[in-house]
Formats: structure tokens, sequence, C-alpha cells
């Protein structure tokens, strides 16, 4: 078997420094490379705060990313504002590798985001998070999926691809058939970066900045929720993505909890949020344009109420 090192070897990567986290060296299943010219550990928080610190670090253009998609999205980060180019290797899957999405170090500009021109994907790595967290980063998955098919971005290729890798999730978490959810995500993250994003992943990105809870686990809360306030709004998108999962419209909200590992509560992700907090995360989901993405985009009183259904 083709270790990773020798992959990117092979792609002309010989010399790069890596990012990554304890955790993720730590526990992956695979070859690490071993070219690295430096390794830098990427410490928790936001990934504006945490690039930026990074930034005087790297000295090299080429970045290899190894963990999950907070440190690939933080390697983007850098490459925009350097000017560099990221090779991704996942350790979850947040498909982080397959976007352009992600932010700029605090204070940098760039004259664009950056895609990962490389990604090795390897079905172990990707999935070698304990039961509970590798539900919660397949919903996120999921949710990546599910957008695209109501988007004004929207077009056949992405929804082709959405409906693919929803159904691959569906039967990896089923069978434990980790080859099924490591191709499933890949595809819906491509569908993602195709045709864009809504209400959902405004609602889940801006609790986790405002609220501070977990990227994936926050995912795994609202999308029956999200996905319950699309059934009228894109019917003919959700009954496709029902399908794909083995369900019917009526009962995808049911579905996508069952897929998630049961029933999650917001409240048990952030115990001293406040009122106010909420609040002010509604008007910051208010203020994102791909709010506006969203058939019928809902005003302050219906997000709000999608929070406290999740509480």
């Amino acid at each position: 078997m083709v270790s990773s090192a020798e992959v990117l070897a092979q792609q002309g990567w010989s010399q790069y420094e890596m990012l990554t986290t304890e955790r993720a060296l730590g526990s992956a299943p695979l070859d690490l490379p071993d070219g690295s010219e430096r390794f830098h550990y990427v410490p928790d928080g936001q990934v504006p705060e945490v690039a930026a610190r990074l930034l005087g670090e790297v000295t090299t253009p080429n970045l290899v990313a190894f963990g999950g998609g907070r440190v690939i999205d933080v390697a983007k980060a850098i490459a925009a504002v350097r000017g560099g180019r990221v090779a991704a290797i996942p350790t979850t899957l947040s498909g982080a590798e397959m976007t352009r999405i992600h932010r700029l170090p605090e204070g940098e500009s760039a004259a664009q985001l950056v895609r990962p021109a490389l990604v090795i994907g390897d079905p172990g790595a990707m999935t070698g998070l304990p039961d509970d967290q590798l539900r919660a980063s397949a919903m996120n998955a999921l949710a990546h999926g599910a957008e695209p098919l109501y988007t004004p971005l929207a077009n056949p290729v992405a929804s082709l691809a959405s409906l693919q890798g929803a159904e691959l999730i569906a039967h990896g978490l089923d069978k434990k058939d980790n080859h099924a959810l490591a191709l499933g995500s890949i595809l819906c993250a491509y569908a993602l970066d195709s045709g864009g994003f809504a209400l959902h992943h405004v609602v889940c990105q801006t609790l986790v900045r405002v609220l501070g809870t977990p990227h994936a686990e926050t995912n795994a809360t609202m999308i029956p929720h999200t996905m319950g306030a699309m059934r009228t709004r894109a019917p003919e998108a959700m009954a496709a993505f029902a399908k794909a999962l083995g369900t019917n419209k009526t009962n995808l909200s049911k579905k996508l909890e069952k897929l998630g590992g049961g029933p999650r509560r917001l409240g048990d992700y952030a115990p001293d949020a406040s009122r106010t907090d909420i609040v002010a995360a509604v008007e910051a989901m208010l203020a994102r344009d791909q709010l506006a993405l969203t058939p019928d985009p809902p005003g302050a009183d219906e997000l709000r109420t999608l929070i406290e259904k999740a509480w």
C-alpha cells in the first residue's frame, strides 16, 4: 500500500511544513509524511485567531494539514495570505479538504481563498473517532450534502454528488462501513463547494462562534430542526434527500436523529449561555448574507424558535 509520504513525493511535495494536533498524531492509522521541514501544532480556538498566531511561524508556502476541519481550515487561511498551497490528510468527516470555504487570519486579507491542491483520503484515518463523535462528524457531512440541493447555486452535478454522498453516509453508519462514510463525506463536501450553503450552516456556524459550542456536535444537534424547517421551503429537494437516507420527507427529522446517535440538546454544549447570548446569535445569523440563499429566509422569531426547540 502506498503511504501518504509516497503520495506527497509523487505529487511533487518535496518541501513543506505540517500543521497537525497531538490527537491526530497519536491516533493516526497511517504512515505519516516524514519530509516535513517543521511541525506546527494547531491549538484550540477559532480559525482566524489561531491562523494569525501561526502565520509568523510558517516559513514555506507549501503546507500539509493532517487533522480535522479546524486544522485544514487554518492551513487554508495561512496559504491564502501567503499565496501557498495545501495538501490535506483529513482525520474526520469535516469535508474541509474539498472546499474553498474558510476564514482568513485575523487582521489579514487575501486575493482569493484556497482549496487544497491535494487530498489524501484514508478511510481509517477519517473514521477513527469514537462512535458518538464519529456520528456527529457524519451529521456535519450530511448537512454539506443537504444544503446544495436548495440554494440558488444548485446544479445537477452537485445534486448527484449530494444524494450519492448522503446515501453512502447513511449506509456507512448503519453497516459500520468506513469506506462508505469517507467517500460519502468527500462527495457531500464537493457538492457544498459547488452549490453553496444557506440556513443550516448559517445557524450552526454562528452558534459555534457566538456560544462556543463544538462544531460537529452543533451540526448534529441542529440538522433535524433545520431540515424540518426546509421541508415546506424546498419540498422536492427534501424528498430526494430523505429518499437517499432511506426514509420519506415526513420522517426525515427522526431519521437524522437516529443516524446521529439519538436526540441531542444544544444546551448540553452551552451550559453557561444566557438568553442574551441567544439573542446575539440570532442577530448575527440575520446579518449573514448566506441566509438569503435559503428559500423564503426565516426571520428572527423563527430562528429563535429553532434554537429553543434544540435547546
